[in-house]
């Protein structure tokens, strides 16, 4: 493979990265305060846990990317 293409196809793989760390956080905090609106408080903070763990989840994606623009230059 000449050099072009393996450069290409690393920053393929740091940008496909970022998208799923964002994607899974934000997920990952919906999941957690869906569970805990409908399973542990059978629905009565409903959706106010989900919201507030939305919020929580958007955080994390944020701090996921600023760590990995501190760790490399993209």
């Amino acid at each position: 493979m000449s050099d072009n293409r393996k450069e290409m196809m690393r920053l393929l793989g740091d940008f496909s990265t970022i998208g799923m760390s964002v994607a899974f956080s934000i997920f990952i905090g919906v999941g957690i305060g869906y569970w805990l609106d409908h399973k542990v408080f059978k629905g009565r903070t409903s959706p106010w846990l989900t919201l507030l763990f939305l919020g929580f989840g958007v955080a994390a994606a944020f701090k996921n990317l600023y760590m990995m623009s501190r760790r490399r230059d993209l």
